[in-house]
Formats: C-alpha cells, structure tokens, sequence
C-alpha cells in the first residue's frame, strides 16, 4: 500500500532542525569560502540513483549537498570573489528571503498578496526617488537585468507601434523599428533584439561613452532616421563601469520622441552614492529604468527593479487578458506586478530587500557602496604605482581593468586558475580593445586592500 499522499507536506521537526541548523552554519561563515569548479563525471558519480523511488535519509542527501554540490559553486559572496559582477547579500535580506519562501510568499496580484506588493512598491519609490523620476513612476521586480531590458523594450516597441498606428502610418510586424545602442551596450540587450524583432542602430562611442552628440550626429547622417524608435544608455557598463551621457541621451530623445531606456543593472545602484550620482544626471528623463539589487544593493538572487516612468504603457502592453484573470483587475488601489512585465506567475522577490532596507537603513547602503567605489580608486592607484602593471581606465564606478606588461592571453589564464586553486581569488581576464587583461569588480563590503594587494602581489 502507498504511503499516504500528504505526507510530504507534514510538519516534520527534524527535517525543519536539519535544515535550519545548516543555514544557521552558512551564515556564520566569516569568510564565505570561494570553493571551486566542479568536476562533471564526480558530480554525476555522486548523483547516481539519488532520484528514485522511495526516497533518500534527508541526513544524508543534505550532507552529499554540503560536501559535493556545495563546494562545486563558486561562492558569489565571498569577499574574494572580483568578476563579472559579486553578490553580497545582507544578512538580513538572506533571512528574510527563506521567509518568502517558507511562506510560499507571491507577488502576483494586489487581490492575493497586496501586504508583499505595497511593501515592493515602497522600495520601488525609494530607488525611481533616487533617480528623480515623477511620482507617477512605478514597477516591478523580475528576475534579473535580461527580463527588465526585456520588458521594457517590448513597451517602447509597441508604444512605437500604436504611435504608428494614430498617425495612419503602417504599423505591424513588417515595419522596420531600430533602437539606438553603443557598442559596449549589455548583451541581453542584443539579445532583446533578436527575440522581440527590431535591428540594432549602432552609434560608435567616444572613449568607450554613448555620448548625446555622437546619437546627433549619427541621426542626422542616417538616410532613415524616422525609423529609429528608442535609445538604451548604460548606467554603468558590465566591463568597465563606465555611466554614459545620460544628459545628453535623454535630450536627443526628447527632441525626437524616442523611448529612453536606461540598463542600470549593475551601476546602478550608484545613485546612492554621493560622490558619484552626478554621473547619472539625465536618467531622471527615462522612460524606463533597470537596476539588479542583487548585484550593488545586497539583495539575494534573482532580483531586478524594473520601473517605468508611464507605467500605463506598460499595463497597457503587458497585461494578459484570460477569464479566470478578469477578477484581478478591479477599480480601487489594485497593483498587479504581472501587468508590468512579461511574467505571470512570480515570486515577492523585492521583499528581502525591503527587510534588509528596514532593518539598516539607506544610510548603510550608501555607505557600503562608497566602500566599493574607494578600494576601486586605492586599487587604481596602487596600480598606477606598479612597474608592472597598467591602468587601462580611470574607474568611474567599482570595475578597475588593467594588464600585466609581458603577459599573453595563456598567461592570464593560467594566473586565474591558479588564483581560484590556491584560494587567494577568483578573478577571469575579460577582453579590451581585443587584447587579454585583467579585471576587477568590487563590491562585496568584506573585500581589504590586504586582498588586493595579495592577489596583485601574485603576478610579479
């Protein structure tokens, strides 16, 4: 006879102490260890027969998660960890994220969890206040910088279209729409491209920058300008931190009418930051805005703030029409996260942050992302200072690039690997101007100059 079919849905206190003794242990870990890359046939050798029939000893199955598949991730929240883009969640937003899910907390909509929405809503208008945008703007949380460019520029598209339509010109899906980038614009916006059908209108940067001028220029040389419909600047470009000429940007957009989007998912967060918000001047203009707390504002994967200026557009493009949803839009306060996006179906994901924002304060915020933005400047010039080595950009943000002189492409290689096996670092060489360099990404508070000056003191 089989066993009853609620069983797995039980209390059972001492999977719940198993459990949570675990996650009291992670953490305390001070420091987070970097732990290292998996070996595939180990992992699937470990993982033979797990998922059978009747089930494992959860001891058991918990222990071969800590001393196997635990130690083949590399801790994105260790102090060490310095590429592509850290994530140092709180302590407090980690807490506060197995909340949402031991209460299978959901963002969907304002009729089934309006408490988990007002309280997203809130930090949405504390980051659209950073940024200057109108009290009228508003959002969602997604899962990360891919989904927000996503939706974001399906809204400028089809916003694009009805304009389209109103002036009695032809509108549908054979019609050529381009949206203005630079060359170092995020590769989920090429992406977005490919899957939503529009063409890349390509503006050449200066010293790496997508300047208003250079957006001017190239409108003005374009046989077909008319069919350019929308401009993404970069808050804060992935590989070197660099904020473009948000002023300028907006400013051609305003003269042309075109959508301004603003791909802030990891420099964003620079808004807090005293010393550098000037930078951003300009984004106060966008049509839509994304920035990931999971990278610069210590929130837990996966989480992105999407928040458009109108965000009627978005409602008006987004919000999917089926019998059994008709009950969630009614008159009255109702916010629906899934009108804002392509998503449906979502997690609170904006209430860890929210808790940890709460528990802390802005004020720690901002003084941990100017931590950042420091040991980027200290590490700079201690770079400047090396006989060996060689600033290729003034930081503008926590992204620090420089080379080696004498090293070729196996050479950086090697240093990485060895850096990861030795536990000193976790650091990947990226390309610049295609040559082979190495780069840092700070943003883990934990993070001394003493690492720094431990991992630089390795390539002598």
């Amino acid at each position: 006879m089989s066993a009853a079919p609620d069983r797995m849905h039980r209390p059972d206190s001492d999977l719940v102490d198993l459990v949570f003794d675990y996650m009291r242990e992670r953490l305390q870990y001070d420091p987070v260890p970097l732990d290292h890359p998996g070996d595939g046939e180990h992992l699937r050798a470990q993982l033979s027969g797990l998922l059978n029939q009747d089930g494992n000893n959860p001891a058991d199955v918990l222990k071969l998660y800590d001393h196997e598949l635990s130690r083949a991730v590399i801790s994105a929240d260790s102090p060490r960890y310095l590429s592509f883009i850290p994530c140092a969640p709180t302590k407090a937003a980690l807490l506060f994220d197995m909340v949402v899910s031991c209460a299978s907390l959901q963002g969907i909509s304002w009729l089934e969890a309006a408490g988990a929405i007002a309280a997203e809503n809130q930090v949405l208008r504390l980051i659209a206040d950073r940024a200057g945008m109108p009290d009228s703007a508003g959002g969602t949380f997604v899962s990360g910088g891919s989904a927000g460019n996503l939706s974001a520029l399906v809204v400028a598209r089809d916003t694009a279209r009805r304009k389209l339509a109103e002036q009695g010109r032809p509108s549908g899906p054979e019609v050529r729409l381009r949206i203005a980038v630079a060359d170092q614009v995020h590769s989920s916006v090429k992406n977005t491209f490919n899957i939503i059908g529009v063409e890349a209108f390509k503006v050449p940067t200066v010293d790496r920058r997508f300047t208003g001028e250079a957006l001017r220029a190239a409108l003005a040389a374009d046989p077909d300008p008319e069919t350019v419909i929308a401009v993404v600047g970069t808050g804060g470009t992935t590989n070197e931190g660099i904020v473009d000429d948000l002023q300028g940007l907006s400013e051609v957009a305003r003269e042309r009418g075109l959508w301004f989007h603003v791909d802030g998912a990891y420099g964003g967060a620079g808004l807090f930051a005293p010393s550098v918000r000037e930078r951003y001047n300009g984004i106060e203009h966008a049509d839509s805005f994304v920035v990931d707390p999971h990278k610069w504002l210590f929130a837990p994967f996966d989480c992105a703030a999407l928040i458009y200026r109108n965000p009627q557009l978005a409602r008006a493009v987004h919000t999917q029409d089926a019998s059994y949803l008709d009950v969630l839009h009614t008159e009255g306060d109702e916010w629906n996260p899934t009108d804002y996006a392509y998503h449906l179906t979502r997690r609170a994901r904006g209430l860890p942050l929210w808790f940890s924002l709460a528990v802390h304060g802005v004020q720690a915020y901002t003084d941990a992302i100017e931590a950042g933005l420091t040991l980027a400047r200290d590490t700079a010039q201690l770079i400047r200072d090396s006989e060996h080595l060689e600033l290729l950009f003034d930081p503008q943000l926590s992204a620090v690039c420089f080379k080696r002189n004498g090293w070729t492409n196996d050479d950086y290689y090697r240093w990485s690997q060895q850096l990861l096996a030795d536990q000193i670092g976790f650091v990947t060489p990226t390309g610049w101007d295609g040559e082979t360099v190495a780069r840092f990404a700070f943003l883990h508070p934990g993070t001394t100059m003493e690492m720094v000056k431990e991992i630089l003191d390795t390539m002598e």
